[in-house]
């Protein structure tokens, strides 16, 4: 059922956009020299303030785009994404355990945060890809998507269940955001989402359309997470097998393609031979720690920062000669272009770098990535804004443009905590329904999250 039209803005109004105090995000960049600690305070801080002056004023969700030069598709300045939200949240996390923001004032948006989106629109307990800010209606992504997206859904669920693990043993409101974001958890019904019991999981649902967009969940892509939450469900799970045969497409998932040089494992879907576009080896893994983590088909730290690194090996051996790639200039994945969105990867390589390819890599390729972080630094203002770097540039087309994307800007904050202390990796993996479904879909996961994959390049 969608918000009904000014009651919520009534409601939450009444909420300021912005913490005040000496904890509020700061765009000022520092003056001198910055250490390898001060840049990843920096890096964590801006891209976490997408999510905080730049959060939607009713909601305090992500909107899709900010364009700092006010250039906006037609109707497009309310709309929220659920997926980039989710990234956000975490971020938010990180934000009250770095101190960047208050702890009272990062409860008091999730509070905010987790009422609205229990009165926004839902299909089955599912979020839609895109809500109307004002009122927590759906805002179709296409004419037949607009209804359940299964897949963001997840992502911003896996924000929300980390979220949960570091409330539930506060303060009475902290328990009762926790306790709020497990009704939302428990109302997401992931066996609808398998149309009638099939051994697959499908990405949307519409009431109008139905199943016609016919998107099954089948890997290797960026949707490995809807597959572990609909294991862990504790109120509507899918069995196993929908995992094995589904996802994992009956074994045929595995891959023994190798590119610059390291094994991919897995068969990546429209990319077999070169990997996919980075986002891949970050979206689900914003709260699903891959460094220990190994089933019957891959070792998911192996598999990410070979991901990772040979995008880094292929910049730097640029076969396409674009200008500015190079061991400080590297980065593929889906942002913007001069010819508008793409999904950059070394098979569709089109000159323009993504700074959240790098920066959210911290994790698999970290001397790699801070070369990276210090040379985008370097750039001064054609590259960075009020929210942190811009969301991509081509020095082969000379192209900058300030604008953002929720997507790529909100893994950055969380990536690079799960990096410097695994904060995000620990609370999500030690959530029990997660170990719990790990378990039954074949998982075997070892140790505590303590920081970066060991790579090499």
């Amino acid at each position: 059922m969608a918000i009904g039209g000014g009651a919520l803005l009534n409601v939450c109004c009444a909420h300021t956009d912005a913490p005040a105090g000496e904890n509020k995000p700061s765009s000022s960049p520092p003056s001198k020299e910055m250490t390898d600690e001060e840049m990843l305070d920096w890096l964590q801080r801006e891209h976490f303030n997408y999510m905080w002056d730049g959060a939607e004023p009713v909601s305090g969700l992500a909107p899709e785009r900010i364009h700092m030069d006010g250039v906006y598709p037609e109707n497009d300045r309310d709309v929220i994404t659920t997926g980039g939200s989710g990234f956000g949240i975490a971020g938010l996390i990180v934000a009250i355990d770095r101190g960047f923001i208050s702890r009272g004032e990062g409860v008091e948006r999730l509070a905010r945060i987790v009422d609205y989106l229990g009165r926004a629109d839902r299909f089955h307990g599912v979020w839609p890809h895109w809500l109307d800010g004002p009122t927590g209606s759906t805002k179709p992504f296409g004419q037949k998507d607009n209804g359940g997206d299964l897949v963001e859904s997840s992502f911003l669920m896996t924000g929300l269940l980390a979220a949960r693990e570091y409330l539930k043993d506060g303060n009475e409101k902290e328990r009762q955001v926790a306790a709020d974001i497990d009704r939302l958890w428990r109302e997401m019904e992931f066996d609808w989402y398998t149309k009638g019991g099939e051994d697959v999981l499908y990405w949307h649902w519409s009431p109008d359309y139905g199943w016609e967009m016919n998107f099954p969940l089948e890997g290797y892509n960026e949707c490995l997470i809807a597959y572990i939450l609909a294991a862990s469900s504790p109120t509507h799970a899918v069995p196993a097998s929908a995992y094995h045969n589904g996802w994992a497409r009956g074994g045929g998932i595995v891959s023994d393609a190798q590119f610059m040089g390291l094994p991919l494992l897995l068969s990546y879907n429209g990319a077999e031979q070169t990997g996919g576009p980075l986002f891949w080896s970050h979206y689900s893994f914003i709260g699903l720690d891959p460094t220990h983590l190994k089933d019957r088909y891959a070792d998911y730290g192996e598999l990410t920062r070979n991901h990772a690194l040979s995008d880094y090996r292929y910049c730097v051996a640029n076969p396409k000669g674009y200008a500015g790639y190079g061991e400080d200039c590297w980065g593929l994945t889906a942002s913007y272009s001069p010819d508008g969105y793409s999904a950059h990867y070394p098979g569709n390589d089109l000159g323009v770098i993504t700074p959240t390819a790098a920066l959210s890599s911290f994790p698999y390729t970290p001397e790699e990535s801070m070369q990276a972080a210090r040379y985008f630094y370097s750039k001064g203002e054609r590259l960075r804004g009020k929210y942190g770097f811009y969301d991509a540039f081509s020095e082969e087309r000379n192209w900058y443009t300030p604008r953002y994307l929720a997507i790529d800007q909100l893994t950055i904050a969380p990536m690079i905590e799960n990096y410097r202390s695994g904060l995000i990796w620990n609370l999500f993996m030690n959530a029990p329904e997660v170990r719990a479904g790990l378990e039954a879909l074949g998982f075997s996961t070892t140790g505590e999250s303590t920081g970066a994959l060991t790579g090499s390049k």
